[in-house]
């Protein structure tokens, strides 16, 4: 026998794992627990503070959503208006010393002028070419070509994603891409060309919110502070050492094993065949591509740059520097950096030059947050990041080699990003059912690994769905259907919904039986009847 039984056993509490068990918990049906190896919840979506009190999170998290009840259960963890900033995204593509608006495809008339000539003469033979295709692209690199042509094509996003994903674009699908990335209107930037305009804001993510204090990781602890106590388990001893699909049973680091009737996974699903210890699946798993994220945080003292302004993030196709993106964090929130009465001594000189004071003197301060991707196809010189990350900085006028580091950060993230390959869907198409016949739901940026929906709000609404589709076999949208749930706003659960799992009222006759642990001896219908039998499993 476990140590522990319950119904639903959740591994890992960032945005998944808290969305499933965010559920149950409204539910109020099978019982469950969350476990996480961490003290704190957040997992890839956590903040981590320098001694010197600068805030990063893990890579560049904002907060938009295509969900009702995501946004429910954010606002009932920060209630409060100064909870949170509400911005208008700033975004820029560096390009020869320009500042070229986001997205770079829609904005070539900011360009050189034969930069502008092989852009729209790509463009032109793009669309030419579309009107007579008959297949779909078969990569990202062939839906480049057929949707921006080979001057956008070779100026920005070839050397950009290449950046990013840390593989070249004819080794990824381009299934994925959605509202990713933004198709280019021939006729409207050829208009905005010749007048010498620019686009407006596009994506879902033109204005989002951002976390007054603690950074990103404060709304997930803010959101794991509203489950009872005694649900979660967090910290080193709860570790999760093996899984065992068979008994349906976890072992945990401090040797006790927890009984379970469905398993939602958060972890990657490459290291949880490996606990489970299936060579089937570790074999299929190892059709599975990501990059790593190295995280690195610069805070420099001294007011803001005026050419620096409100901009939010920033991109950098370049070789000129090693980050693919920077964000200016410190515009992000006020709390993001000390405060200005703060003394703090200067580190180095931006150009590697000692300062001429050991001293610490008064801030003001502000921050500026990079990203890194490395991958065996784009090796990276770990031990000089930092250092040439700075140089970077310089390279691209970000700062100047006179002004005064106080503080860095450095974090390595070995799985970063999970790579939309081109072998991606036929592994997942068999993985995610067989481990699902399991009873095991693996879900999450990594658990399932699929991009398109590794948002928080998707990230989030995948636990939730997987906690339905549990309790009462609701489809998966989110997971089975991205461009779905993108292409609207998604309104059918609120979290003022409530349920009645716990009435006393006789169950229907036909009603289908869903089997709890959380009351002994009973059992629940669908429809909300609660009458007294032997309990039983759940398989």
């Amino acid at each position: 026998m476990a140590d522990i039984n319950v119904d639903v056993l959740v591994i890992g509490a960032g945005p998944t794992g808290l969305g499933a068990a965010k559920r149950l918990d409204h539910i109020n049906g099978p019982s469950w627990l969350i476990l996480d190896a961490n003290e704190k919840a957040g997992g890839l979506a956590s903040t981590d503070v320098t001694p010197e009190g600068f805030l990063y999170d893990v890579g560049g998290h904002v907060i938009f959503s295509h969900y009702k009840y995501f946004d429910d259960c954010i606002d009932e963890a920060l209630p409060n208006d100064d909870d949170w900033y509400t911005h208008q995204r700033i975004s820029y593509v560096r390009y020869k010393n320009l500042w070229v608006p986001y997205p770079f495809q829609n904005n070539i008339s900011m360009l050189p002028k034969e930069d502008q000539v092989k852009c729209i003469d790509g463009l032109i033979d793009a669309a030419l070419d579309f009107r007579v295709a008959n297949t779909k692209p078969k990569d990202f690199d062939e839906w480049i070509m057929r949707m921006c042509g080979e001057g956008v094509a070779d100026i920005f996003m070839r050397p950009y994603n290449f950046k990013v994903w840390a593989v070249p674009t004819t080794k990824m699908q381009c299934q994925w891409l959605g509202e990713r990335v933004a198709a280019p209107d021939v006729k409207l930037v050829t208009k905005n060309v010749i007048l010498n305009k620019t686009a407006g804001n596009w994506g879902p993510n033109a204005t989002f919110r951002f976390p007054a204090r603690d950074g990103t990781g404060g709304i997930w602890i803010a959101v794991s502070n509203t489950l009872p106590e005694e649900k979660k388990l967090y910290g080193p001893q709860a570790e999760v050492t093996e899984v065992d699909a068979e008994k349906h049973t976890v072992t945990l680091k401090d040797g006790r094993t927890i009984g379970y009737g469905k398993l939602i996974n958060t972890m990657a699903v490459d290291h949880l065949v490996e606990k489970m210890g299936n060579q089937e699946l570790i074999t299929l798993s190892k059709g599975l591509y990501y990059s790593s994220t190295h995280v690195i945080g610069v805070g420099v003292r001294g007011e803001r740059p005026e050419r620096i302004g409100d901009k939010c993030w920033l991109y950098f196709p370049e070789d000129n520097c090693p980050f693919y993106r920077a964000t200016i964090f410190s515009n992000y929130s006020p709390y993001n950096q000390p405060q200005a009465d703060v003394k703090l001594p200067t580190l180095y000189l931006a150009d590697g030059s000692k300062a001429s004071s050991a001293e610490a003197k008064e801030g003001p301060y502000w921050s500026i947050m990079l990203e890194v991707s490395q991958s065996t196809m784009k090796p990276v010189d770990e031990e000089n990041l930092l250092k040439d990350c700075i140089q970077g900085l310089i390279n691209t006028d970000m700062i100047k080699p006179e002004d005064e580091i106080v503080s860095t950060y450095h974090r390595k993230f070995d799985h970063g990003y999970p790579t939309p390959a081109l072998e991606r869907e036929g592994v997942l198409k068999e993985l995610l059912p067989k481990l699902q016949n399991m009873d095991i739901y693996s879900r999450g940026r990594f658990g399932s690994w699929r991009y398109e929906v590794g948002n928080q709000d998707h990230s989030f609404m995948l636990g939730v769905e997987a906690a339905d589709n549990i309790v009462n076999g609701a489809v998966e949208l989110t997971l089975n259907y991205p461009d779905f749930v993108n292409s609207r706003q998604n309104t059918e659960r609120r979290l003022a919904q409530t349920f009645n799992f716990a009435s006393t009222s006789a169950p229907a006759p036909a009603a289908k039986e869903i089997p709890t642990r959380d009351r002994a001896a009973s059992k629940v219908s669908v429809n909300g009847g609660h009458s007294r039998k032997p309990s039983k499993q759940v398989k």
